[in-house]
């Protein structure tokens, strides 16, 4: 039964989204996860899509599938450049990953206008500083 499946908790795990330099070294805005667990993530999964009412009319993104083999202990990657236009949207990530053979997963929600400098907080590991779920 549902009651009996055991979830682990996430916990040292983190989607942030900051601006950052592109490989032209002009500024975007990127989604990055980082861990500050002592443990690596293994078979990191990502699901991230947008969805929300604009002007009365529903809107909904594309999803996008990232994956990263492993995500070591005490690091941080970068998942996805995000668009300004659709800071307006809700913009959900759904992760999901091993540690020591054990799936965890959890869903990050940055509601809609949340992305924006008036929210920064210092990012752990990578001093910058950005919008951070935990």
């Amino acid at each position: 039964m549902k009651e009996d499946i055991v979830r682990p908790a996430v916990k040292g795990v983190a989607m942030a989204v900051t601006q950052h330099p592109d490989p032209e070294g002009d500024l975007g805005w990127y989604v990055f996860l980082i861990n500050t667990g002592e443990v690596p993530l293994e078979n990191v999964l990502i699901s991230s899509r947008g969805y929300g009412t604009v002007n009365g009319e529903k809107v909904e993104t594309s999803e996008m599938r990232h994956y990263l083999e492993n995500l070591g202990p005490r690091s941080w990657a970068k998942v996805e450049r995000i668009m300004e236009e659709v800071f307006a949207l809700n913009n959900q990530y759904w992760l999901s990953y091993y540690v020591d053979g054990v799936i965890h997963d959890k869903k990050y929600i940055f509601l809609p206008e949340s992305i924006n400098p008036e929210h920064f907080t210092d990012l752990p590991l990578m001093e910058e500083r950005g919008v951070m779920i935990t």
